[in-house]
């Protein structure tokens, strides 16, 4: 058993494995100023970052979950191995030959680390089965199914595509002779153990390997090709081993990472040639699953990679086949849409073909299109249900109505709620009012009870239920830090303020509490108006009477602005600018629902006086965002 690893060696290790580059494959990172970085930490879910790299240190922390260290304990914690692995998996990373000491007590090591020679291993595989796939004239019909589906040598040399031989022990022996065990081909995952010895787990199939999101190969997708396959599943994936973990691995992360993190989009398609698709058509953040349908380990890494924490750019497009599996799909997709910060959508081609084929028969612009024409995905989900109803019977309408109210309480993002119940009744023809007690009377709705008096029908109240208990807004929650951040200007500094706030209205604020704050400056005369000191403060505060939301004001009185010096009037402005902007917003979203659902023809001057409206948001909207950006905010 080897002994020690030289201290110079690992010094070596920390020296060249920059953590900012090994963090960087997991984790996007932004700059934080001060020779900073900054994400979304990996080792605990949060809908803001917290997580810190200092490259000129080579340490991180986390300021939530208290994780911190230099690159080989990120290594250790990421991948959770021992401090051993995680020094030779580094070293394998950036071309060390690590030395032992072979006196002295050795390391105490349950298990080798296996990683490095797994990963290894795979890439021998892939160079293998790539040089195959144009090499070998059984693999005729995997150059044929690529070609069918418009792909050509340079796209298979981008992405890897290979054949694995038909023989059965083509690769075991390939690699036997490049020096791997029998039990590092097993535990790779390719070759299985049989009555007669090792033998390819693949064999007869087009492979495309599957890289994490630094470029190491990890495992391979494998299409079935020849009907006598005894293998009957059309596609056949690595199964779980130390390196390759279905739930937490995604096809194209390795060439998407960058455009993800750029563009702050991410695509989930459904399969390897779809991801290929897009890529070649110009949609370079697709991504796939490999074997399994998406879940919340998935949703962590595209969050992680998308520095995924403000709802105004970030976007995440699912592709749906338009039948009812692709519908199941949706509803799927909408169950774990809480797990984003970022909008999610979906983009459903017409015609029910998935990207690879819309590439084949209308071009590379037909699939930049279907990603442009992404609708919400609640809306995509709202219509599936309203679609069961016959909406033009009012009792039918009462019943499409109460499966929506379902849908529309199982949002947890409460600020989306209200413009969901308007769009419902839009949908539905109902006024708002009523949807909205239907709403409100699903969320609280008691259990029923045990059994039905026999004398006559149960009597139903139809009085609105109270509405939900509204509780402290954090200035943490990324919907509601721009109203926080005016009104702590508006408590600590008023005068920087001034007339600027007669510009504002409740409308600007969508959590209730703030609203009843600014509500209560106003009372006291605004902000122009305010006593210097403390006297403001307790002002606003007696003001506010016994509403709880009284609780605010200490909080707001106390928060520090984050800015690193004296704020100024320009300042200030620009965060009353860029408020308003993001009410500009909710104005026109609401809108362009309204214009989607206008006829042009049949109502002309309605749809050309919103319209006018539009044009008129949109510049205004365009001013508000000039003075925002002259603050810097």
């Amino acid at each position: 058993m080897a002994g020690r690893i030289k201290e110079e060696d690992i010094a070596l290790v920390r020296e060249r494995a920059r953590i900012d580059d090994v963090v960087g494959s997991y984790v996007t990172l932004k700059n934080a100023g001060g020779g900073s970085l900054k994400g979304l930490c990996p080792f605990h879910d949060e809908k803001s970052p917290s997580f810190n790299v200092t490259p000129a240190r080579g340490f991180f922390y986390c300021f939530g979950c208290q994780e911190g260290g230099d690159v080989i304990d990120f290594i250790q914690k990421i991948d959770q191995i021992s401090f051993h692995e995680a020094v030779e998996t580094l070293a394998a990373k950036v071309g060390i030959q690590l030395r032992y000491e072979e006196s002295g007590a050795p390391m105490p090591r349950s298990q080798p680390n296996q990683r490095p020679r797994l990963v290894e291993a795979h890439r021998v595989a892939a160079e293998y089965y790539a040089e195959q796939l144009f090499g070998a004239p059984e693999a005729m019909l995997g150059r044929q199914f690529l070609d069918k589906r418009g792909f050509d040598r340079d796209a298979a040399v981008l992405f890897g595509v290979g054949f694995s031989p038909r023989g059965g022990e083509a690769l075991t022996a390939h690699l036997r002779g490049r020096g791997f065990t029998n039990s590092e081909l097993v535990a790779a995952g390719l070759s299985a153990d049989g009555q007669r010895g090792l033998y390819d787990r693949f064999r007869g199939r087009l492979m495309w390997p599957i890289r994490d999101a630094g470029g190491d190969v990890i495992g391979f997708g494998a299409r079935r090709l020849f009907d006598d396959d005894k293998i009957e599943a059309k596609y056949l994936n690595t199964g779980e081993t130390a390196i390759y973990k279905k739930s937490k691995v995604l096809y194209g992360v390795d060439l998407a990472r960058r455009e993800i993190a750029k563009g702050r989009q991410a695509v989930v398609v459904e399969g390897y040639t779809d991801v290929m698709a897009c890529h070649l058509a110009g949609v370079q953040t697709a991504v796939a699953t490999c074997g399994t349908s998406f879940g919340d380990d998935h949703a962590r890494v595209l969050r992680q990679l998308l520095l995924d924490h403000d709802q105004f750019r970030g976007e995440v497009i699912f592709t749906f086949d338009g039948d009812s599996a692709g519908q199941r799909a949706a509803l799927k997709a909408f169950e774990g849409d809480q797990a984003f910060a970022s909008q999610t959508y979906v983009a459903v081609e017409p015609d029910g073909l998935d990207p690879c084929d819309l590439r084949l028969q209308k071009g590379d612009a037909a699939v930049r299109e279907l990603i442009g024409r992404r609708v919400p995905l609640y809306r995509f989900v709202l219509s599936n249900v309203l679609s069961k109803y016959d909406l033009d019977r009012a009792d039918t309408r009462i019943d499409a109505l109460r499966d929506a109210a379902r849908l529309v309480i199982s949002i947890r993002d409460r600020s989306k709620v209200d413009a969901f119940t308007r769009e419902l009744a839009g949908h539905l023809g109902m006024d708002v009012d009523q949807v909205r007690t239907e709403v409100h009377r699903a969320a609280s709705r008691p259990a029923p009870a045990p059994s039905a008096p026999e004398r006559g029908p149960v009597q139903v109240t139809t009085e609105p239920p109270p509405p939900p208990r509204v509780d402290l807004p954090s200035p943490r929650d990324q919907r509601f830090v721009i109203e926080w951040d005016v009104l702590k200007i508006l408590m600590q500094h008023p005068r920087l303020v001034g007339a600027s706030f007669d510009e504002l209205d409740d409308q600007d604020f969508t959590h209730p509490w703030l609203a009843a704050v600014r509500t209560a400056m106003a009372k006291v005369g605004g902000p122009a108006l305010a006593a210097p000191g403390e006297a403001w403060v307790v002002a606003v505060r007696e003001a506010m009477g016994n509403d709880p939301a009284a609780a605010v004001v200490s909080a707001l009185a106390v928060d520090p602005l984050r800015l690193g010096r004296e704020p100024d009037e320009q300042y200030a402005r620009a965060h009353v600018a860029r408020l308003q902007e993001l009410t500009c917003l909710r104005r026109i979203a609401d809108l362009k629902s309204k214009l989607q659902r206008t006829n042009p023809i049949d109502r002309a001057d309605d749809y050309n006086r919103m319209f006018g409206e539009l044009i008129a948001l949109e510049r205004y909207r365009a001013e508000l965002r000039e003075q925002a950006i002259s603050g810097a905010i």
